[in-house]
């Protein structure tokens, strides 16, 4: 590898690193992407979007880096929660890691494999810009350097090993610890069970709770079960959506009255008030989903949140397998309120199983596509490529 093409590889990278941390500098401070930038802030409130427009907004900025490595763990635990102090961990991890191999690499090896003359003796042509001479194929056959290179191999494979070990007993500590002193949340205590045997003797809920009370007889609490409210829900956006547009002409200051037409797309039928209209519309909403609950009570779905008394109980109807039939009684941890995904209760076994595969088969696309760009690059790295593929360098490749 020629010195030329090494320069050009770290030219491009750098490049790369450069247009990416401007464009996030920029990105992460527009008002509309705050919901991308910090979820978790909106969430509680504590942050805000803004529709200022302000130039200054446009520029980078580097002060967050800055920042960043001025937050402490406990202020990180805090603010951002658990997994970000292991995301910080992992970083910092990284960084020892790839310093400890530097400082062997550049101060031991690279002046090790230098001194050596096997290259000389296999190529006479030789170019004296060539990289080779660093690399461990310039070491003489049957010389005893090579054992140093051996020993700097174990050298670094136990480094890294106590690096983990003290990172895993350190993180471990700390996470028992943030479980210890964080407060008891509900879905701590609960599970999720799918794959319930449907009986035509016997209601879901009855099924429910006779087998956990019959396997945890003085730690189950309680259960409810899932039931089909996409109609429902249905409404209710419907409704939301009637709402918005009465809010929105009711709070006009116009002191004429609107009117439309009552039938298809407000083109055909009588001509009737808007507001007038969309209260009427309100009504009839309000009136289906009264009628869609006192209904949904028989259209059960073959999957419940079971509660016990304590998190232990909790943890080992997790990891024990309820029944024979893999597919019956599975049990999963209860996702957080706002993350539960309705409309996955009533799929099967055989789609969620699907589902995960498209998942997998989706991530190893997207490292695929990521490997794309990586490979121009090294293919840029190559002299005669970048000769061919761009003749205008030619005179300064030549250099």
């Amino acid at each position: 590898m020629l010195l030329s093409a090494l320069l050009t590889s770290v030219g491009i990278n750098l490049g790369l690193c450069f247009l990416y941390f401007t464009l996030f500098s920029i990105l992460k401070r527009q008002p509309g992407n705050v919901y991308v930038y910090a979820p978790r802030l909106v969430a509680e409130g504590k942050a805000q979007q803004e529709n200022d427009f302000n130039l200054e907004k446009l520029l980078p900025s580097v002060n967050w880096v800055k920042r960043a490595w001025q937050v402490t763990e406990d202020e990180l635990l805090t603010t951002a929660g658990f997994d970000a102090v292991v995301l910080m961990r992992i970083i910092i991890f990284s960084l020892r890691v790839f310093s400890f191999a530097a400082v062997v690499g550049v101060f031991v090896l690279l002046p090790l494999n230098y001194m050596g003359n096997q290259l000389n003796f296999d190529f006479i042509d030789l170019s004296t810009k060539s990289l080779e001479s660093f690399s461990v194929s310039n070491v003489d056959d049957g010389s005893s350097r090579l054992w140093i290179h051996f020993g700097a191999v174990y050298i670094f494979t136990v480094f890294v090993c106590y690096l983990l070990y003290r990172e895993y007993k350190s993180l471990s500590s700390k996470r028992i610890e943030y479980f210890l002193s964080s407060k008891p949340q509900p879905h701590q205590f609960t599970v999720l069970v799918r794959g319930i045997p449907v009986s035509s003797a016997r209601s879901i809920s009855d099924t429910v709770d006779g087998f956990f009370s019959e396997c945890y007889p003085s730690m189950y609490l309680s259960h409810s079960i899932v039931r089909s409210t996409s109609k429902i829900k249905a409404l209710v956006k419907y409704g939301d959506k009637v709402h918005k547009k009465l809010t929105s002409l009711k709070s006009s200051n116009q002191s004429e009255e609107k009117f439309t037409r009552s039938g298809f797309l407000g083109l055909f039928g009588k001509r009737v008030n808007m507001v007038d209209h969309y209260e009427n519309k309100l009504e009839n909403i309000e009136e289906n989903v009264r009628t869609e609950q006192s209904s949904i009570i028989g259209k059960e779905v073959a999957a419940a949140f079971v509660c016990f008394k304590t998190r232990f109980t909790t943890a080992t109807a997790l990891h024990i397998r309820q029944a024979v039939n893999p597919t019956e009684w599975v049990t999963e941890p209860a996702p957080h309120p706002k993350d539960v995904y309705w409309p996955f209760f009533s799929t099967s076994f055989i789609r969620i199983w699907i589902s995960n595969i498209v998942v997998i088969m989706a991530c190893i696309l997207l490292t695929i596509m990521f490997l794309i760009p990586v490979l121009i690059v090294q293919g840029l790295a190559n002299l005669k490529q970048l000769e061919m593929w761009f003749p205008f360098l030619k005179g300064i490749l030549s250099m």
